[in-house]
């Protein structure tokens, strides 16, 4: 899966923080609705979280309504895997949370203030964009730990494109961030439904398919 996180090249080089990716699971049955498939890839996906992310004390996952609520983890939490109702977007600044986001066409936004080590991770889509999610985040990361736009740098991960699809919210997303002032900007341009032997495609699997699943964590202080 290694190959996969090329494109994440512009955080994992930023000292203090771990992004990863994790593409299609070739051997894993995925045909099926989400439950059946999340329930079938969980045992490959807390595998590599576990060698990958030793360290992590709470893996945090957004319920994904495709909404523009982002969550802030300002304490860190007893329980060992935590959802966040109506959620689709999560930031910290505290190191042992890991951001986890399911993606199977939207985009995964992966955020990170080397300034203030500071970290977002994002579920948008078509609605998502249109609500302007990433807008939404941003400005919690500015209130809440004193970010400045123009410090975060910015991967949109793998999502679906045209001709594959009637709406470029990639576009979008890409427009916002230079709204917002951010310049550290990086689109991966790869197209979710152009190649279903790497991602998994709601759209041209019809619905019955696995998740890719977008990890990002500030590294414990040594």
């Amino acid at each position: 899966m290694t190959e996969a996180f090329l494109f994440l090249n512009p955080i994992s080089s930023l000292p203090g923080f771990r992004p990863a990716w994790i593409p299609r699971i070739p051997e894993v049955d995925v045909l099926g609705d989400r439950a059946f498939a999340l329930a079938n890839l969980a045992p490959h996906h807390d595998r590599f979280i576990s060698e990958a992310f030793p360290e992590i004390q709470t893996r945090h996952h957004a319920e994904q309504v495709h909404g523009k609520e982002v969550t802030v983890i300002s304490s860190p939490p007893a329980e060992k895997i935590l959802q966040h109702p109506g959620a689709d977007g999560l930031i910290t600044n505290l190191p042992g949370q890991l951001l986890a986001i399911y993606v199977a066409d939207c985009a995964a936004i992966y955020l990170a203030d080397p300034v203030t080590s500071s970290i977002g991770l994002l579920h948008s889509g078509k609605k998502g964009s249109e609500l302007n999610i990433l807008a939404e985040a941003v400005g919690k990361m500015t209130t809440t730990f004193g970010t400045n736009p123009a410090d975060i740098t910015c991967i949109i991960a793998p999502c679906i494109r045209p001709p594959d699809y009637e709406t470029d919210f990639a576009a979008t997303i890409r427009s916002q961030a230079k709204a917002l002032g951010i310049k550290n900007l990086h689109d991966t341009r790869e197209n979710t439904a152009a190649d279903t032997k790497t991602h998994y495609s709601y759209r041209i699997e019809k619905g019955q398919t696995g998740r890719m699943l977008a990890l990002l964590s500030i590294l414990p202080l040594t």
